[in-house]
């Protein structure tokens, strides 16, 4: 008798469709993931934009999109604009900044970073007003790592950077430089969180401000800041009082500025006053200090008389009135020749600077070792008068 074969089991063809649903269905629950997480971008920025215009930063945003998917999020603003009002200790008028794009990209899978591309040019103007600057980069980016919390790092970079001043189709250089970077982060936390902070500079330089600026400069300068309460948005006058009030302060831990030949190294610690203004003292060392002392306009100070604490360091006994009265009868006796002695005596002034501090070595170079102060704004090299800052509330 034939043996009977049994006919082969049939199997189950679910188990083939089984992968591509699961497919399909993660896909599906990905896309709707990031589709809310697209329309809360709206939502969270609104409600950020709101509450720093009640601190007179309002941010606005003439046309917003959102794409990147599916693993990242890139939230582009066009026709970006800020308009900053009442931040500032005097009655300067608002003004408003206006860049063509602002383009921020946070990665799915590391929530707590968001990074900025900025698009050149910005063109900045008084409200109501033609635009009156225009700053240009050729690449501008930062970035800002621990949200939603509190930011633990922020950087912003910024390639050849550039400020000129606009009239009509003329444009006025005010400001440039190769590289400008600004580097932060959080190293305290807690009720009496510090701030650390480190500004670099390649290249850089500032017209019309003074002299000294207008020649190319590095500068690479860490600080530390001490006396925030809170991080809420505020105005910049309210955000100082309080550091004030708080007993703050910024110590500049490390300070570098490189200009031709002069070389200059600061550390120290300034604080505000009660009225606003800047208290406060840094040890310097500075190779060149003899270069810098024309461009200081020390020239201006002995037409306005020699200081008597100079005097009395480098001549005692001798009264700024003795010599005043003795310039003034030279130039009445041989007009120009008051004026000579005073250029020629902007030397024994140099002198006399030396002699306030103490003979140093920087980077192998001879140098000079000397406190700069800051009394109520008022910023002195030695006994003389620098500048005047303003208050910062």
């Amino acid at each position: 008798m034939p043996e009977i074969t049994p006919a082969p089991r049939r199997r189950p063809l679910w188990h083939l469709f089984f992968l591509p649903v699961l497919l399909v269905a993660a896909a599906a629950a990905w896309s709707a993931f990031w589709l809310y997480a697209a329309s809360e971008v709206g939502a969270r920025a609104d409600a950020w934009a709101a509450r720093e215009a009640e601190s007179g930063r309002v941010y606005a945003c003439g046309k917003r999109s959102v794409a990147g998917y599916p693993f990242r999020l890139e939230v582009r603003c066009d026709d970006a604009s800020v308009s900053l009002v009442a931040q500032t200790a005097g009655a300067a008028a608002p003004f408003t900044a206006r860049l063509g794009e602002i383009m921020v990209i946070g990665q799915i899978y590391q929530p707590g970073l968001l990074i900025a591309e900025f698009k050149a040019p910005a063109m900045v103007a008084d409200r109501g007003e033609t635009p009156s600057m225009k700053v240009n980069w050729s690449s501008g980016r930062s970035s800002v790592s621990g949200l939603p919390d509190i930011p633990q790092r922020a950087s912003v970079v910024f390639e050849n950077p550039s400020i000129e001043r606009v009239n009509g189709p003329v444009l006025t250089p005010l400001a440039r430089a190769g590289r400008v970077e600004l580097h932060g982060r959080l190293v305290e936390a807690g009720n009496n969180p510090v701030i650390e902070a480190v500004l670099q500079v390649a290249g850089g330089s500032v017209q019309e401000v003074h002299p000294l600026l207008a020649t190319p400069f590095s500068a690479d300068v860490q600080t530390r800041l001490a006396g925030l309460k809170d991080f809420t948005p505020k105005p910049w006058p309210e955000r100082f009082r309080e550091i004030q009030a708080a007993g703050g302060q910024v110590e500049i831990v490390r300070s570098r500025i490189q200009q031709g030949e002069v070389v200059s190294v600061a550390a120290g610690t300034l604080r505000l006053n009660a009225q606003g203004r800047i208290d406060g003292e840094l040890q310097m060392t500075v190779v060149g200090l003899e270069k810098v002392i024309p461009a200081l306009g020390l020239e201006k100070m002995l037409e306005e008389g020699v200081p008597q604490a100079t005097l009395d360091r480098v001549a005692p006994g001798v009264k700024t009135q003795d010599i005043n009265n003795l310039l003034g009868a030279l130039e009445k006796a041989i007009p120009g020749l008051g004026r000579v002695v005073k250029q020629n005596a902007n030397v024994g002034v140099a002198a006399g600077i030396n002699a306030l501090g103490k003979e140093a070595e920087l980077e192998g170079k001879k140098a000079r070792a000397f406190p700069l102060r800051f009394v109520d704004g008022a910023v002195f090299l030695g006994p003389l008068k620098v500048a005047q800052l303003p208050p910062l509330f």
